[in-house]
């Protein structure tokens, strides 16, 4: 009995702490992406587009409002459908 209380506390905890990095993550995205689309002339879909990059890439998004994608790999080597670049 005492093993099954101690599986279930293991899983409890590692599935609590994967919650825990994905509201991070969504939480500091917002901010981050902001920055990032502040000079956007098309702002609502560089936010949308920026915020699911940022989600995938577990919070980075590059610094600045253009360039520097080279801080975060996993958003700039998102591809669109078409093959183009995925993250602004």
């Amino acid at each position: 009995m005492k093993f099954v209380v101690v599986q279930f506390s293991i899983i409890f905890l590692l599935l609590t702490s994967s919650l825990f990095v994905f509201s991070t993550a969504d939480s500091s995205c917002g901010g981050k992406c902001n920055v990032r689309c502040s000079k956007a002339s098309q702002h609502d879909l560089c936010i949308k587009d920026c915020n699911i990059c940022c989600q995938k890439c577990n919070g980075c998004v590059p610094s600045g409002t253009y360039g520097n994608r080279d801080e975060c790999p996993c958003y700039r080597d998102m591809k669109n459908s078409k093959g183009g670049p995925k993250c602004p």
